[in-house]
């Protein structure tokens, strides 16, 4: 993930020159994209929720609406917060997941919206598997295996009436039998139609990546199975391609995308044969569908472990250079997003070099909701981001969420810049 310093700016760049997803059918108008950002905002649906019977499902309201309403551009994509496809699904408390009709309502409010102004959004489907405690869902938690959380890692949030964290290990979860894949499968799928059939998004993306349960079928420390999902990195592949084959069968290769991090490490995703594994599932993947993007996480990033952590950890396993290259000439044609740690400085000049097609912001485009035509275009700081707000539910869900400044209002809001 390496920048030319003296690249070109402002609208020379390939940064702001047309894009085909889908395709073909949506010309994107720029190559910033918004990536997908959990931040927990979603109303609850059962108001007089207690401690004996919580709340476990939540919808977007207008405060989520607003939030993609900023963050849209005429010809721009968003990729939204994951959403679960079903009740087991759900990792957190606040994610509005796509499995009821308040659900789809809400959604469907928040596409007219984004259309209106011109924008495209597709709908990320996350399925959180052994990432979650049951106290949570409700339910038991899935996994490919049985294999529990190691050490003393703390689920982030108190259960249902306690002020006490607990630790995944404690919860481990249930492997999933053959008939419980395909009920999961079916799930994705239904929630992958009701998005581009109710809700009227352009596409679905497939959270296949960060530890959860596409990933925990993936990851060889976590799927210990000896039957045709797991064994060898082929059949770790299995349940990927098999969800990727009912998607496409039931919304079209072209309203469809994966995103994956083939050397991840969130959720304790620490399986070894990385190559093989994903090498193995991208061929595939690209061998059977002609899909309308791939987004991928840059191998140096992580969310819970520093540069210098990481790269010990790529090094153990052989990675001294590693990039994404290998996954871009895999794909070939297939337009190739890349996320993690690029922002105002770092970008310029690197699509030009043709191992990406797209830049995915997160966290510098919550802070900066005219991020693309006010500071990029013109060359202005962008909104520093406060990490504390990232994460809800919080009574006050707007600050640090809806309240970033436009360029124009920042010396009035007194909110500091990133230098």
């Amino acid at each position: 993930m390496q920048a030319k310093e003296d690249a070109p700016r402002g609208l020379s760049s390939a940064i702001f020159t047309p894009l085909k997803i889908g395709n073909g059918k949506i010309t994107l108008s720029h190559r910033i994209v918004l990536a997908p950002l959990t931040r927990n905002r979603g109303v609850p649906l059962k108001i007089n929720a207690t401690p004996e019977d919580p709340n476990r499902i939540w919808y977007p309201g207008d405060l989520i609406k607003e939030y993609y309403i900023q963050r849209t551009t005429p010809g721009g994509l968003l990729i939204t917060e994951g959403l679960p496809p079903n009740l087991e699904g759900n990792g957190m408390p606040g994610v509005p997941g796509l499995f009821c009709e308040e659900q789809k309502k809400g959604w469907k409010s928040v596409v007219d919206a984004v259309h209106e102004k011109g924008g495209y959004i597709y709908a990320q489907l996350w399925n959180a598997g052994r990432a979650s405690i049951p106290q949570h869902t409700g339910m038991p938690t899935i996994s490919a295996s049985a294999t529990p959380y190691e050490g003393d890692e703390l689920y982030s949030y108190p259960p249902p009436g306690s002020s006490k964290q607990v630790m995944y290990r404690d919860f481990p979860p249930m492997e999933l039998s053959h008939e419980g894949i395909k009920k999961q499968i079916a799930d994705y799928v239904a929630a992958a139609k009701a998005a581009v059939e109710e809700c009227r998004f352009d596409g679905v993306e497939v959270h296949g990546g960060n530890g959860y349960l596409p990933e925990q079928f993936l990851s060889s420390n976590i799927n210990k199975r000896n039957d045709e999902y797991g064994g060898s990195p082929e059949k770790r592949c299995k349940f990927v391609l098999d969800l990727m084959d009912a998607l496409a069968g039931a919304v079209g290769e072209d309203r469809l995308a994966i995103r994956l991090t083939p050397f991840g490490l969130f959720n304790q995703t620490r399986g070894m044969q990385r190559m093989e594994t994903w090498g193995h599932l991208c061929k595939e993947l690209k061998k059977k569908h002609n899909l309308s993007y791939v987004h991928f996480l840059e191998p140096r990033y992580e969310q819970v472990h520093s540069l210098e952590e990481k790269k010990k950890y790529l090094e153990s396993w052989g990675f001294k250079d590693v990039d994404l290259k290998v996954f871009r000439d895999i794909f070939g044609d297939t337009p190739f997003f890349s996320a993690g740690g690029w922002n105002d400085k770092n970008t310029w000049g690197v699509l030009e070099e043709k191992t990406y097609d797209a830049f995915a912001i997160g966290r510098l485009f919550l802070s900066t909701p005219d991020l693309v035509n006010s500071r990029f275009k013109k060359g202005q700081r962008l909104n520093a981001y406060d990490r504390s707000r990232f994460y809800g539910p919080f009574p006050d869900p707007e600050v640090g969420y809806t309240d970033y400044p436009l360029f124009e209002d920042v010396e009035k809001s007194g909110k500091p810049l990133v230098t």
